[in-house]
């Protein structure tokens, strides 16, 4: 007897779909960490936490706003933060607004520390996934990104012009 609950077996195009598509996800973060951290001694996590604040109005958020765009748990975030912290990069304060909320601002150092691994990650991020496709493949990724991350959850993630404020 057949049960139709259980999908059938990835095999064919559908296998090599996913294969290389999971192999993507599993090199690129890698890749960019190694470039970030050999540069500018951060990750590409602790980068896109400055840069998502480095790119807010007044150079804050609230860190619950953070772990969203950054897909993280509040306690990763704040361990990362410490990390940051330490080292002159941003600091959290309670949020005069409501003093439930913390917000994580970035300092000057921080600021200077975007500034710095920008241009490198850039170079990487065109070298290994904007420039190896042509127009027609970038819109076409950018499209299927854009259904996947729905299919992941409803509320959209971080895209440039989002607004930042929490």
């Amino acid at each position: 007897m057949n049960d139709l609950s259980v999908p059938p077996a990835l095999d064919g195009d559908d296998l090599e779909t996913w294969s290389s598509l999971a192999t993507v996800l599993e090199w690129l973060p890698a890749a960019l960490d190694a470039q970030l951290l050999s540069d500018s001694e951060l990750t590409h996590f602790e980068y896109g936490v400055l840069y998502a604040l480095a790119t807010a109005p007044e150079a804050r958020l609230r860190m619950s706003v953070l772990a969203g765009y950054a897909n993280s748990s509040l306690s990763r975030l704040s361990r990362a933060a410490a990390r940051m912290e330490k080292r002159g990069l941003m600091h959290r304060t309670p949020d005069p607004a409501d003093g439930r909320f913390t917000l994580a601002i970035i300092t000057d150092a921080g600021l200077a520390k975007v500034e710095q691994a920008g241009p490198g990650h850039v170079s990487t991020v065109r070298r290994l996934v904007i420039d190896p496709l042509t127009a027609s493949q970038m819109k076409q990724l950018k499209e299927i990104s854009r259904r996947i991350l729905g299919a992941i959850r409803e509320e959209a993630g971080w895209r440039p012009g989002t607004p930042t404020t929490g």
